[in-house]
């Protein structure tokens, strides 16, 4: 049964100023607000121009340093005063959010639940050890010997928290013939030009082979392959690759070159995500993926010579691609979307966070007083806004707000109504 506690919570999700957390935010604040959440999103990538105009002065590096840390301590101070508008009954923080050690302090000193869903590979970015005691929560793609040293810096309230995928984008497409020349092949790669897929993708370079994604400057093996001149690859043109591609081929980063396939922890996000395209993919063999899917739903292999085998094997049984691609769709839709994820993290806050969320003031739209002849105004207003119909005054105030547009007179002064409030009880 669902905890009636836990709905129609205020989130605010805190982007980072660019990075692989970026569009792993958005999702995330996508199903917040499907899930019936009040959600806002504090778009710190608007901030990205200015901080990287910094280096245009032309300065010092520890004078450049000094802006760029002064620069992050305003747009902190900015997340600050968006918490003190909203009133959130959490912060949820993204990788690399611009929020200070001196924010977070404020916040927990303020009593505003704050978490952080550290999407990164923990041994090769270590900023969490100076970052993660001062969060409420921080949720993690690693297991093992990462919750341990969570714990002994401070930080109990550690939980396994893995990407996933949004379905009302990661979805079958059909695509036009334009779209399938455009973004079809036998084989395709999406990602950053890690050392090992550089060298691995070598071995494939004769073959009719796609790359997308960045990193990939100066390999005159591989600059033929790469599409779009290297550029960075949007989410909506992500999923027709993954939709117009016979294999899909998802290797994990490794920074060492020599371990072509590493045997790593965590899952990327493009394993979730191609399933949830009903495409087929080949992957490397992970040991948090097994937790994930079941042999027959994920195609794995575990060294070059393994992958080169099944990519002829996979050619030539095109049931077998297509049955893997169904299963693969089908347990994602069930257990890996990141409505799931977000439910997890509600309910880990929930159980760890002793009296969170706070009880709900008592600012019922309708009271005993309330004019019987506006009710049908507001309730049809409450229903095209998408809100309960026993929605709290305060929050009908902010989906209000939220509007684009015109408002309209109704909408006029229910913004009224509570600007008198406020004054009235002031």
């Amino acid at each position: 049964m669902t905890d009636s506690r836990l709905q129609g919570l205020k989130i605010l999700v805190v982007l980072p100023l660019y990075g692989g957390s970026l569009p792993v935010g958005r999702f995330a604040a996508d199903a917040l607000r499907q899930s019936g959440h009040f959600v806002e999103v504090f778009e710190a990538p608007e901030f990205l121009d200015s901080y990287n105009s910094l280096r245009n002065l032309k300065v010092t590096t520890d004078r450049l340093e000094y802006l760029q840390n002064s620069y992050l301590n305003v747009v902190s101070q900015a997340v600050l005063a968006k918490v003190e508008t909203f009133e959130p009954d959490m912060v949820l923080a993204m990788a690399q959010a611009p929020l200070t050690h001196q924010a977070l302090k404020r916040l927990r000193r303020d009593k505003v639940v704050t978490a952080m869903w550290f999407v990164e590979d923990y041994r090769l970015f270590t900023y969490w050890k100076s970052y993660a005691p001062f969060y409420d929560l921080f949720a993690v793609i690693q297991k093992g010997e990462f919750f341990e040293e969570l714990a002994a810096i401070g930080q109990p309230n550690a939980l396994y928290l893995p990407l996933a995928m949004q379905p009302d984008v990661h979805k079958p497409l059909e695509l036009t013939s334009v779209e399938k020349r455009k973004f079809g092949s036998a084989l395709s790669f999406m990602g950053a030009g890690y050392p090992n897929r550089r060298i691995a993708f070598r071995e494939l370079a004769h073959r009719d082979f796609r790359i997308w994604g960045t990193e990939w400057e100066g390999d005159h093996v591989l600059e033929p392959l790469v599409q779009m001149k290297g550029a960075r690859v949007s989410s909506e043109d992500c999923v027709r690759i993954f939709n117009a591609t016979a294999i899909n081929l998802n290797l994990h980063s490794s920074i060492q070159a020599d371990q072509l396939v590493s045997f790593g922890d965590f899952v990327n996000p493009r394993t979730f995500e191609i399933a949830g395209c009903g495409a087929f993919q080949l992957v490397d063999e992970r040991k948090l993926l097994p937790e994930a899917f079941a042999p027959d739903e994920m195609a794995t292999f575990s060294s070059m010579a393994d992958l080169k085998e099944k990519i002829g094997y996979f050619a030539s049984h095109p049931d077998e691609v297509r049955e893997y691609a169904r299963k693969a769709r089908a347990r994602v839709l069930a257990d890996h979307t990141y409505a799931h994820r977000m439910a997890t993290l509600v309910e880990f806050a929930a159980a760890r966070m002793e009296g969170w969320p706070a009880p709900r003031k008592d600012d019922a739209v309708f009271g005993p007083d309330f004019p019987e002849e506006l009710k049908a105004d507001i309730l049809a207003l409450i229903t095209r806004l998408g809100l309960p119909e026993d929605v709290g005054f305060s929050d009908l105030v902010w989906a209000v707000r939220q509007q684009q547009g015109r408002l309209s007179e109704l909408d006029t002064a229910i913004l009224f109504l509570d600007e008198w409030q406020k004054l009235y009880r002031n």
